[in-house]
């Protein structure tokens, strides 16, 4: 009998925790479902596993979880975009919510001081705009804040120094305003006085547990540094609008004070000057003998700089003229001295990182992120629209090699001239704070891929689709054979074609600096601190050439365009795989046309088909070039939009909008 009570009461007690675990994971699950409803684009399908009928988000992708509970989601460096919901401020037993390098918009709702729990909050590197709620001095338990490289507005809330936990503290590349929350002793003895000690938060980050790390840099705040963070690196406050010693401030304008125009000094009339000023006046005239042995003496030096000049021509007779652009120590001891060929960017426009900082509203114009870099987007004064590709590569991982291929690449990249090309305009090379940039012209209608799977498909008509697919193969054309050496695409797909306002198609290699890590790895050999080390042109490796995978990517763009379907999917798997039983029968090619497409023309598809078939199974011995596949493109596909315009008289605005 007490067996069967014992057993009755474990069961009791069983029920009751499950019963409690029921009533807490619907709630969780609520939270992320709506959180997943409030992001409109995934373009990798990150979310695409969150199902709302699965009772157990814990095998959901960047959902960690632990007693029955969601403690951690990671969800970084997967261009999704939307809102943040604020349910998902519901998950209570939250430890740790990271949605770094996304494209998340709209504000930070004023929920999240509800996350007791939470001892990390990275919302860094996102388009979040509006200011940082107060609420978030309500993060008790939190250890790191990072909401870098937004659009956030307003004042620092002074709440932040209720935190007595936080170590880390990033706000820096918003747009800021106001002072930086912080108390002198002038401030501490009148608060105390005033409010006593009923309201911490009077002394901002004046606290008695001091921040590890801080960066306010790149906003515009005003004022001083408070005495309590003057241990921070001046890099941490840098690019606002305050003064402050070895400190680079922003321009006047930019923080909306007109920069005085400095008076002409008036020639003062020595008749009605005053006799006490009269005697601080420089003689008016030299000796005779003084003023000939300046001018001998300036000839004499101007010969022995000539003389230099002459004797270091004659040493580097066989080699062209170098310059150091960039010296990193590698230890505390010696420095590495790296010597590069000037001809190699003589003719390459370098930009200065300020520069491009004002020109990118304080690079948090974001308009595309990964693991490896961030573009923004900014307009030249006077000049065009541009975008700039920012490496992220620390400097304490960037080797020697790594600078000889960066620099490489850019003259490789400004060669480039077509029409159908996105043109290298220059490049920022800065070492404090650490910068490597590249500067490409911006094509301001987006991506192909944004039109074929994100915007509505009838923008793209078929001869619209013609028109790009003939751009796209002159592109590759002009690479392939239309300089020496050719150059080839890194990653060949929608997302590197570009369209302007005409759709006009222009092929971008944003990612050709990720050859630079392959190719430095096989030339990894450390550069002797002892002297310089001269390197010629034809020892730096030449660029990886990938032609015949150019041209497979090509039949997979192809397909891509006519389809509309994206090369990965989850439901079709491989869009060449799903597409081989269409491509090897003609009449059943029309099935791989995009719904979205009222009409298309029957000859451009099956000239479609033989290019695709061509090249998804082209071999090293097959020799096929661009130049042929251009060819038999040009020859056969219709781009007159005579198919829409037989179709229906409304295609002649389209046509209009597509010539």
């Amino acid at each position: 009998m007490k067996r069967l009570v014992s057993f009755q009461l474990i069961c009791v007690t069983l029920g009751l925790f499950l019963a409690t675990s029921d009533a807490v994971l619907p709630t969780e699950v609520h939270a992320l479902t709506v959180f997943k409803e409030a992001i409109f684009d995934d373009p990798l399908l990150i979310l695409s596993n969150w199902n709302g009928l699965d009772s157990d988000p814990c095998n959901w992708v960047g959902v960690y979880c632990s007693d029955d509970h969601v403690r951690k989601v990671n969800i970084s460096g997967c261009s999704i975009k939307g809102f943040i919901a604020e349910e998902l401020f519901q998950l209570s037993f939250l430890h740790e919510l990271i949605l770094h390098g996304n494209n998340l918009i709209g504000s930070i709702p004023r929920e999240i001081g509800t996350l007791k729990h939470l001892k990390v909050l990275d919302l860094g590197m996102n388009q979040l705009s509006g200011p940082i709620p107060n609420q978030i001095g309500d993060l008790v338990s939190v250890v790191k804040i990072n909401l870098q490289s937004n659009a956030l507005t307003g004042k620092m809330p002074s709440e932040l120094g209720n935190l007595k936990y936080l170590q880390e503290l990033r706000l820096d590349r918003n747009k800021l305003e106001g002072t930086i929350p912080g108390a002198n002793s002038t401030d501490f003895a009148s608060s105390i006085r005033g409010m006593y000690a009923q309201n911490t938060n009077v002394l901002g980050f004046c606290r008695a547990t001091p921040l590890k790390v801080a960066d306010f840099s790149y906003n515009y705040l005003v004022g001083g540094i408070p005495k309590c963070l003057e241990y921070l690196p001046k890099a941490s406050f840098q690019g606002n609008c305050m003064k402050y010693e070895d400190i680079t401030p922003r321009e006047p304008e930019q923080c909306g004070i007109a920069s005085p125009s400095t008076p002409r000094k008036r020639p003062r009339d020595m008749k009605h000057r005053p006799e006490g000023d009269q005697q601080h006046e420089p003689h008016a005239s030299k000796p005779a003998w003084l003023s000939a042995l300046e001018v001998v003496t300036g000839v004499i030096a101007g010969l022995i700089f000539l003389a230099a000049l002459l004797t270091a021509a004659q040493r580097c007779k066989a080699k062209p003229s170098i310059i150091i652009p960039w010296k990193k120590p590698r230890t505390d001891k010696d420095c590495m001295t790296i010597i590069v060929d000037t001809d190699m960017l003589k003719d390459v426009m370098r930009y200065s990182r300020q520069e491009l900082e004002v020109t990118c509203e304080g690079f948090s114009n974001i308009i595309g992120s990964s693991s490896d870099s961030t573009v923004y987007k900014g307009t030249i004064r006077g000049g065009p629209e541009i975008a700039v590709i920012s490496l992220s590569d620390q400097e304490e991982h960037w080797t020697s090699f790594l600078e000889l291929y960066f620099q490489k690449e850019v003259a490789d990249l400004a060669r480039l001239n077509h029409e159908h090309i996105g043109k290298l305009l220059g490049y920022c090379i800065e070492g404090n704070p650490f910068t490597r940039m590249l500067v490409f012209e911006y094509a301001s209608n987006g991506t192909l891929s944004e039109h074929l799977h994100y915007e509505q498909g009838c923008q793209l008509s078929w001869t619209r689709r013609m028109m790009i697919v003939l751009g796209i193969a002159k592109g590759l054309k002009y690479l392939h054979t239309g300089i020496e050496p050719p150059f080839t695409i890194s990653e060949l797909n929608s997302s590197a074609v570009y369209l302007t306002d005409d759709f006009s198609p222009k092929l971008v290699d944003f990612e050709s600096w990720k050859t630079i890590l392959t190719r430095s790895e096989n030339n990894s050999r450390p550069i002797s601190g002892e002297g310089a080390m001269c390197v010629q042109p034809c020892s730096l490796e030449a660029r990886h050439l990938d032609i015949q995978g150019n041209i497979f990517a090509f039949g997979v763009l192809l397909l891509e365009i006519v389809s509309g379907r994206p090369p990965i999917s989850k439901d079709k798997g491989f869009l060449v795989d799903w597409a081989k039983d269409y491509l090897e029968d003609r009449e059943k090619m029309a099935t791989v046309v995009d719904p979205a497409l009222k009409r298309f023309r029957e000859e451009d598809l099956e000239v479609i088909r033989e290019v695709v078939t061509i090249c998804i199974h082209v071999r090293p011995r097959d020799k096929v070039t661009m130049q042929e596949l251009c060819a038999m493109l040009e020859s056969r596909l219709d781009t007159s939009g005579s198919t829409e315009l037989m179709a229906s008289p409304l295609a002649w605005a389209e046509l209009a909008l597509s010539s």
